[in-house]
């Protein structure tokens, strides 16, 4: 499945989740990530994130589409990470 991920995490533990994030996504923008992921990697990324966050003031938040070529993307200004220069 292909996901964008967006969270709202407290200062202290922020580092922490975009260094968890960046292992299973990939970065394109503050807080944001998107990529293709199965559900058991999303399920352990879920289990490591509540492991970070501060359930009373912090959120995760996950849009699921069932592939990239479901979801229209258009781009305003300079793009963080170029995806179409990967391998």
């Amino acid at each position: 499945m292909y996901i964008i991920a967006v969270y709202d995490i407290g200062e202290k533990r922020v580092g922490k989740m975009l260094k968890l994030c960046r292992k299973y996504l990939n970065w394109i923008q503050n807080s944001v990530f998107e990529g293709e992921i199965t559900e058991v990697k999303l399920e352990e990324l879920k289990i490591k994130a509540a492991k970070i966050m501060d359930e009373d003031t912090d959120s995760l938040i996950f849009f699921k589409t069932r592939q990239e070529k479901w979801l229209e993307k258009e781009i305003v200004g300079k793009e963080r990470c170029n995806l179409d220069n990967m391998l």
